[in-house]
C-alpha cells in the first residue's frame, strides 16, 4: 500500500482507486489509467490493503457501516482523504492525493477575488464545483493567506482534515468528523462558544449545515464553504430549495444579507497533459441581493455577463480566455460550458 501511495505522489496523480477484479487504477490529469504491473487483486488483497490503512477503531467503524471516511498520512510528503467502501459484497477504497505543501492562491491560477475574500471580517464565501475541481486546494490557499497575513481564530470541520495548518499570524483549529466531533450538527452548535473569527465548513450536505452556516456569517463571522452544484445562480437555486417552502423566503433575506460572493470552479485538460483551472465569479453587489431577495435567480447570469468591471465573469468566459491563449482546445473547453452557445460566440468573436 505504501508503495501504491508514495508512486501517486511521484506521478502527481489525483486519486487512487482499489477493488476486487482490477489492477489499481490511477487518475493522472483526470483520466484513468489502471496500473497492470501491480496485478489483477482478489479480495484477499483489496482487504489486506484497505484495513492496512486504518486504525483498530476505524476497522471497526467500516466493517460494521461498510463505509467510512477517513485521511492517510505519509509525513513528510502527502496525505490522502480516503473514503473506503463495499461494492458487490466485496472491499473496495478511493483515494484522493493532498498535496504536503499547501499551494498559494496564484500557484493554482485563482482569480483576484481570493485574495480579495482573504480582507472579509464578516459574510458567506462559497466555492462550488463538482468532485475533483479542486474546491478544497482553493479553501486551503484562502485560509493560508489570512494565516499568514492576519491574526485571528480559525476553525475548520472537514471529513476528513485534508490540508493541515501550522500556526503562523493566526491559530487553526482542524476538527475531524468522528475523531473531533461526532456529527456536522454537534460541531456547528458549539462553534460560537469556541470564540471563532473565519469558520471553513468543509461540505455543506443539508439544509441543517446550511442554516448554522448562514447564522454564523449573520452573527459578525466569516464563513467559508463549499458546495456541490456547477454555477453560481444554481448556488442559489440550491440552497433555497434546501429548505421546506415554509421556510424558503426566511432563508431568502437571510441569504441575501449575508452572501459575499460565489466562485464556482472546474479543473480542464490542457493541451500540453495538465490542467488549468476556469472559475466563474459573483460578487454580490446590491443588485444581486435585491435579485436573490425577489426569487429572481434567473437573472444572475446576466448580472455576472454585464458586471465584468468589477470582476465578475461567467465560466464561458473565462473558457474563452483559455482557448484563445491557446491553452485550452475549443472542443474540450465546450465539453466543460454549461451555457456553450454563449461560449461559441465567445470564441468566435475574438
Amino acid at each position: 500500500m505504501q508503495e501504491l501511495l508514495l508512486l501517486a505522489v511521484q506521478n502527481q496523480s489525483s486519486d487512487i482507486h482499489l477493488m476486487v477484479g482490477s489492477a489499481p487504477i490511477f487518475r493522472n490529469v483526470g483520466k484513468l489509467e489502471v496500473y497492470n504491473p501491480a496485478g489483477v487483486m482478489d479480495n484477499e488483497k483489496v482487504k489486506t490493503l484497505v484495513l492496512s490503512l486504518m486504525n483498530e477503531a476505524q476497522k471497526e467503524m467500516y466493517l460494521k457501516n461498510l463505509e467510512l471516511d477517513f485521511s492517510v498520512s505519509i509525513p513528510g510528503k502527502a496525505r490522502f482523504r480516503a473514503n473506503a467502501y463495499y461494492q458487490k459484497g466485496t472491499p473496495s477504497i478511493s483515494l484522493r492525493y493532498i498535496p504536503d505543501k499547501i499551494p498559494s492562491i496564484d500557484e493554482l491560477g485563482l482569480p483576484q477575488l481570493c485574495h480579495n475574500v482573504t480582507k472579509l471580517k464578516q459574510g458567506f464565501v462559497l466555492v462550488t464545483g463538482p468532485t475533483g475541481s479542486g474546491k478544497s486546494s482553493t479553501f486551503a490557499a484562502i485560509i493560508d493567506e489570512i494565516n499568514q497575513t492576519r491574526s485571528e481564530h480559525i476553525i475548520t470541520i472537514e471529513d476528513p482534515v485534508e490540508y493541515l495548518h501550522e500556526n503562523k499570524r493566526s491559530f487553526v483549529s482542524q476538527r475531524e468528523l468522528e475523531t473531533d466531533t461526532r456529527s456536522w450538527d454537534n460541531a456547528l452548535k458549539s462553534i460560537l462558544r469556541q470564540d471563532p473569527n473565519i469558520v471553513y465548513i468543509g461540505e455543506m450536505r443539508d439544509a441543517e449545515t446550511m442554516q448554522a452556516a448562514m447564522t454564523t456569517a449573520e452573527t459578525g463571522h466569516l464563513v467559508f464553504a463549499t458546495l456541490h452544484t456547477n454555477s453560481a445562480a444554481q448556488t442559489v437555486e440550491r440552497i433555497v430549495d434546501s429548505f421546506p417552502e415554509s421556510q424558503q423566503q426566511q432563508i431568502v433575506l437571510q441569504l441575501s444579507m449575508v452572501l459575499e460572493a460565489v466562485l464556482s470552479q472546474r479543473l480542464i485538460p490542457t493541451k500540453t497533459g495538465k490542467r488549468a483551472v476556469a472559475t466563474e465569479i459573483l460578487i454580490v453587489t446590491p443588485a444581486v441581493r435585491n435579485t436573490i431577495r425577489e426569487g429572481k435567480t434567473f437573472q444572475i447570469d446576466n448580472i455576472i455577463q454585464t458586471s465584468g468591471n468589477i470582476g465578475m465573469r461567467l465560466i464561458e468566459q473565462s473558457l474563452a480566455e483559455l482557448v484563445n491563449k491557446g491553452v485550452v482546445d475549443r472542443q474540450v473547453a465546450m465539453e466543460y460550458a454549461i451555457r456553450p452557445s454563449i461560449l461559441d460566440k465567445l470564441i468566435g468573436n475574438t
